[in-house]
């Protein structure tokens, strides 16, 4: 080992490591990244059905940004899928469009612009639904495990939402 080489380029590294930040632009700098046509599945898969609601918003994340400038895509043109087998399968049932009146019209909304909304054929059952207890925009499939894995063999990428309880405001943790 170098013992006079290394001291000089220590030296150097922390002589040079203030100049450095001091002559950097402030903040972040922001990349246009270069989307192009996208294939995604989401899988919906909570414990509690409210947290529907805020899967709901990863789907408006995806979204709103490719259809927005410079992407500018079509909603009817993106190729997006919903896969529903958690507890959240109650809020797509007909007899409690009331209750979740909010997450079906969203998911109404979305299913207008092309989102297929799938709900795993074994967890139906389990909840004792037939496919005339769903909303119509509702397209019931054998496995949400084996749909997952039929679509990302498609070239699907899979989004798993995690749905957290918010403990702190933005404001207290900021």
């Amino acid at each position: 080992m170098n013992l006079p080489r290394t001291f000089v380029a220590l030296t150097l590294l922390l002589w040079l490591s203030p100049a450095a930040a001091e002559s950097s632009p402030a903040g972040a700098r922001f990349e246009q990244t270069p989307y192009g046509e996208q294939k995604v599945m989401f899988d919906f898969y909570f414990d509690e059905p409210a947290k529907i609601n805020s899967a709901l918003y990863w789907l408006r994340s995806f979204m709103n940004p490719l259809t927005e400038a410079p992407y500018g895509q079509a909603p009817e043109f993106m190729n997006i899928k919903v896969i529903i087998h958690g507890t959240e399968i109650v809020t797509v049932a007909r007899h409690n469009e009331e209750k979740y009146r909010d997450a079906v019209a969203r998911m109404r909304y979305y299913a207008q612009l092309g989102v297929e909304f799938r709900v795993c054929g074994l967890a139906a059952e389990d909840y004792g639904y037939q496919r005339e207890d769903f909303q119509d925009f509702i397209v019931i499939t054998p496995s949400a495990i084996t749909e997952l894995a039929h679509w990302q063999q498609q070239g699907y990428a899979l989004i798993t939402p995690q749905v957290l309880e918010r403990r702190h405001s933005i404001e207290s943790i900021r």
